[in-house]
């Protein structure tokens, strides 16, 4: 027989396991389903020193660890298995009267519940080069807001041209020796102000019509191969952190329209982290927000679980 749970939650990053302590020590029955470690991508950072109560950083995967065992104490259960759809318990499609939900998975298992809070994050896009797995952490990042203090009076690389890019790249000026942008084209897609604010920068340069070949390094980045796509040259550059800034992907693609999204994936909610449909949250890197930072999915999970839980009494 199919067990039914109060709620729940899908991905078990820093807003899902937030969201997991909060439920379930509020007494509801939860269920955190993740299909990869519980931890999320934060598991990939060595050191954290931007989460507060840490003056010293801490590990990803330790402050995972403890958010985890935190979630475990008060009672939350956790099966690895992917979310591949939501439906209503009998298998029909949600409606704004559905009164309970379930979660399809990988297994060809459902999980009827409640209520459901989506927290199944975002991925970077990476480049796909040589070097680049290997050397995540170790001189890669994805996030300039979290690791640039990191890199002070070092030489930076800022992959990408957008808004993101050049925006993480000025904030980068305030550690760095160097920050150099490397773009395919004789241009940035950047808002012109971004531009302009960035070039006068005395520690600004960036190589035009370059794209990146290869991150060099063994333990940690020591530079990159590029090309320059009009010559087809290429050089190596040295470097210590190199930034990837080419998009951002959200792990929404399960939800098939069963809630509002924006253009680019990400889910529409209100300051409560109710979607469009009720009894469905969402939190996290997967919902549309300004910061995708620890501390922000960890304050949006404890509000959807709060929010779930006035939902749930009020049934």
């Amino acid at each position: 027989m199919t067990k039914q749970f109060d709620v729940v939650i899908i991905g078990a990053g820093p807003a899902g396991l937030t969201a997991g302590i909060y439920c379930s020590r509020a007494g509801l029955q939860t269920l955190i389903l993740e299909k990869m470690a519980v931890g999320g991508q934060i598991l990939k950072a060595d050191i954290v020193e931007n989460y507060p109560a840490f003056p010293d950083g801490i590990s990803g995967f330790d402050l995972m660890e403890k958010m985890r065992k935190q979630a475990e104490k008060f009672g939350a259960e956790f099966i690895s298995e992917e979310a591949l759809e939501l439906k209503t318990h009998n298998s029909k499609l949600i409606t704004h009267s559905s009164k309970l939900i379930a979660v399809h998975t990988s297994e060809g298992t459902k999980y009827p519940a409640k209520a459901i809070i989506i927290a199944t994050g975002a991925n970077p896009k990476e480049l796909g080069i040589k070097g680049e797995t290997e050397l995540t952490g170790k001189g890669v990042s994805y996030c300039a807001t979290c690791d640039g203090p990191l890199f002070k009076n070092k030489d930076v690389i800022i992959i990408g041209g957008g808004d993101a890019a050049v925006g993480e790249a000025i904030y980068l000026t305030r550690f760095a020796n160097k920050v150099t942008i490397v773009h395919r084209r004789d241009k940035l897609r950047a808002a012109e102000i971004l531009q302009q604010k960035f070039l006068k920068s005395k520690r600004a340069e960036v190589k035009w019509n370059c794209v990146v070949t290869e991150i060099l390094g063994t333990e940690k980045v020591h530079g990159l191969k590029i090309k320059n796509v009009k010559t087809n040259q290429e050089k190596n550059i040295p470097a210590d952190g190199v930034f990837v800034y080419v998009g951002v992907k959200p792990n929404t693609d399960f939800l098939k329209g069963r809630t509002g999204l924006d253009d680019k994936g990400f889910i529409i909610t209100n300051e409560d982290m109710q979607t469009s449909v009720p009894g469905i949250f969402a939190c996290g890197d997967a919902r549309k927000n300004t910061l995708k930072q620890v501390v922000v999915a960890c304050s949006e999970g404890a509000q959807a679980a709060y929010s779930c839980r006035h939902y749930i009494e009020g049934l």
